[in-house]
């Protein structure tokens, strides 16, 4: 049996209490939103693959200091080191898509380790929800202060007075710093042996330390050693004289022509981050890169800021695979 309310009192009632079933039914569809919108509420942690003082770790925390004032949130820097980035790199891969764990990475370990090591456990372009570059990083040649070499035009000399007898070091097989000194070889037809470290700091010391006779680093990794005396930058691999190191001549002032070479950092985040997360962090790297300290304080590692899109900084991925698989694949390097 049917019973029907005839009250019109009861009948407002009821439709008073639909409406407010309703809206806290749009409230809890709502939380959700609201929620991933106050982003971040705790902590983040940012994966550096490589070794404390590196390049990239400097800039990186540089970054992550800046970016952590801003958002009320401290992220934190953690070096994961091994196989030139890929641990570090895969631990990336395989956190929650939160936003929580986000990585600073080199382009050598998405662009170039892939080529020299068929078993890397993640496809660069894919495996990742890439945020923004940062910084490129303008690299150096370095010897130890000892050194008889003055400029790369001693170092190429003595390299073809005497094949295979000179080491470069690197911090490991498919390092920026590996694959700057093999492309830097196969330019210049010297024949020069790799001494890959696990880590570009480590590297530089044993240079600084006469046990491996030059290195071809980025300029920020170099600095302390260089600026204490035990390192000397005799080129750099830019188009003009860094202010910080004025005697160290670019390649092309002492006769070698058409060779530069810089790396690059950037900001990435595991595949499946919400993109809303994805483009408050790249919002966050652009603001914190236009800081003047910040610009300072890179320009005087040898780092220049440039904050990309997400879709440009894959775009670039992606291109740069090709670009050093090719080279790679020319030049004949591989992992020693």
């Amino acid at each position: 049996m049917t019973c029907t309310t005839r009250d019109p009192r009861i009948r407002q009632t009821g439709r008073r209490a639909a409406a407010v079933a309703m809206a806290v039914s749009a409230l809890a569809f709502a939380l959700p939103a609201q929620a991933q919108s106050g982003y971040p509420t705790k902590p983040i942690r940012m994966i550096v693959p490589l070794a404390a003082g590196s390049a990239v770790d400097v800039a990186a925390r540089l970054l992550a200091q800046k970016m952590g004032a801003n958002m009320g949130q401290q992220i934190v820097v953690e070096n994961i080191v091994g196989a030139a980035g890929v641990i570090g790199a895969q631990q990336v891969a395989r956190a929650a898509p939160d936003g929580y764990t986000i990585g600073g990475f080199n382009d050598s370990v998405l662009t170039m380790v892939p080529h020299l090591n068929p078993q890397t456990p993640f496809d660069p372009a894919v495996d990742f929800a890439h945020v923004s570059r940062v910084a490129t990083i303008e690299f150096s040649i370095a010897v130890a202060a000892s050194s008889p070499w003055k400029s790369a035009v001693d170092l190429v000399a003595a390299a073809k007075a005497a094949p295979g007898k000179y080491t470069y070091a690197s911090g490991g097989n498919g390092s920026p710093q590996h694959m700057g000194g093999a492309l830097f070889a196969a330019h210049t037809g010297i024949d020069i042996k790799h001494v890959p470290y696990r880590g570009a700091i480590q590297a530089a010391q044993d240079v600084a330390g006469n046990q491996v006779d030059v290195t071809m680093q980025g300029i920020a990794t170099v600095a302390a050693l260089a600026k204490g005396g035990k390192l000397r930058l005799i080129g750099v691999m830019t188009d003009q004289r860094h202010p910080e190191y004025p005697d160290a001549p670019t390649l092309k002032e002492v006769g070698i022509q058409g060779f530069e070479y810089s790396t690059w950092f950037g900001m990435t985040a595991p595949k499946g981050t919400p993109k809303e997360i994805v483009e408050r962090l790249q919002r966050e790297v652009v603001k914190a890169l236009a800081d003047p300290e910040i610009q300072q304080r890179y320009a005087a590692l040898g780092l220049k800021p440039n904050g990309t899109s997400p879709d440009a900084m894959l775009a670039n991925v992606r291109e740069q695979l090709t670009r050093y698989g090719k080279a790679i694949k020319d030049n004949r390097i591989t992992a020693d």
